[in-house]
């Protein structure tokens, strides 16, 4: 049965707002009168601005990545004890605290009620539920065992989700300490280094050669600074600009691989996601060719996703996946030796996992290494920069000392 979003008066002339489930949209506003309701607009959910609400299309994302876990291992509760797919739709429907959560999930209902597998209605909804999701709960449903599917899709959300937050956290306070740096730098050369500086510029005296570089310093990033910036955000705009082209970014992505911390995080952490999606894939049932062109699509970086969709086609071709993975120079080894023992044993998803958490395990590592290492390196060179600002206004002190005493 179709989900409609309403607004309504009541008795007293208040606006009310909400959800009512009818055949059409004459039926709604029925049962909205039936509830002293006056209807002033009913649309159906999902529709996108449309009328007939055929082809729903949710622009900004209802999910978030933390939600979204939540949101499936929920229902993956619910359709495990034994509750049909609609009941457990309503159910997450009426205890969301999200308006927009009520309307996707009424509007998933509704498809299912109309007769399309859970998997097609979820692709009414991409930006919420990517291929791999679809394709996952698409398995589950032909296999009848999309509850367990759904558990297994929620734990590799869940740990998807946590390896990006620890990457990200670990580089975020070497970001936000150079950020601090660079505007106490620039606070020392254009007010600090000019107030005291300047004070002994109409000396008879000469000033040190460091006050003197540092007073030109501070002149060309007063006078030119705005330009520098200007440069700057340009090159970066210019940059995204140029990313969206597919060949400038492979080249790119390619050269991110080559760096030497950066380079290995970055392989670490797609690879890690690559093995995690295949696993995962390829344990619900679905296909390996469509598994590894899904797991594919994951890839963040161009180089090892056109990597990865050479290996599918080696594979389609008829050679192992283990000596397609291997032939991929940018895949770590230890995808490709864990791909090996998968196949050689008939246990190629819980290789694939085994050797995803290995990946993960390893970047978290090193992300926090490299984070423990920058933080006092960029200390330290913060305080020599400042060493040296300061030193280029007490020389002159010093030296008036100097003279005063001779």
């Amino acid at each position: 049965m179709p989900a409609y979003r309403f607004e309504a008066l009541d008795a007293h002339g208040k606006a009310e707002t909400g959800l009512v489930e009818a055949d059409n949209a004459r039926a709604a506003r029925q049962q909205l009168r039936t509830r002293a309701l006056v209807p002033l607009a009913v649309t159906p959910v999902g529709a996108g601005g449309g009328s007939d609400g055929s082809a729903a299309r949710f622009t900004r994302r209802v999910f978030s990545a933390t939600s979204r876990a939540v949101w499936t291992r929920q229902l993956a509760g619910l359709v495990s004890s034994g509750l049909p797919l609609e009941r457990a739709l309503t159910a997450l429907a009426d205890e969301s605290d999200s308006e927009r959560q009520r309307e996707l999930v009424a509007h998933l209902k509704s498809e299912v009620n109309a007769g399309s597998p859970f998997a097609r209605a979820l692709g009414t909804a991409p930006r919420e539920f990517d291929e791999v999701y679809r394709a996952v709960v698409a398995a589950g449903e032909s296999s009848g065992a999309l509850g367990p599917v759904l558990e297994k899709l929620a734990d590799d959300l869940e740990q998807q989700h946590a390896l990006r937050t620890k990457v990200t956290g670990a580089m975020l306070y070497p970001a936000i300490v150079s950020a601090v740096a660079f505007v106490i730098v620039i606070v020392l050369m254009t007010w600090v280094v000019p107030q005291i500086a300047n004070t002994f510029a109409s000396g008879r005296r000469a000033l040190p050669a460091l006050t003197v570089g540092m007073l030109a310093l501070s002149g060309f990033i007063r006078s030119w600074g705005w330009l520098l910036l200007l440069g700057g955000g340009a090159a970066v705009v210019a940059f995204a600009m140029a990313r969206h082209g597919e060949a400038f970014r492979l080249r790119s992505d390619a050269a991110l691989l080559r760096l030497p911390l950066f380079g290995r995080l970055a392989r670490g952490y797609n690879a890690a996601r690559f093995g995690s999606t295949l696993a995962l894939l390829a344990g619900a049932g679905v296909p390996i060719l469509k598994a590894l062109q899904a797991a594919a699509e994951t890839l963040s970086n161009r180089a090892m996703r056109a990597d990865a969709l050479d290996a599918l086609v080696q594979v389609r071709e008829g050679a192992p996946l283990a000596s397609a993975l291997a032939a991929k120079k940018r895949f770590p080894g230890l995808l490709a030796m864990f791909a090996r023992l998968g196949e050689q044993t008939g246990q190629l998803p819980a290789m694939l996992q085994r050797a995803s958490a290995q990946l993960s395990g390893e970047v978290q590592r090193r992300a926090l290494a490299a984070a423990t290492l920058l933080e006092p390196l960029l200390i330290v060179g913060m305080g020599l920069i400042v060493v040296v600002i300061m030193l280029s206004v007490l020389l002159p002190i010093i030296q008036l000392r100097s003279w005063v005493g001779g």
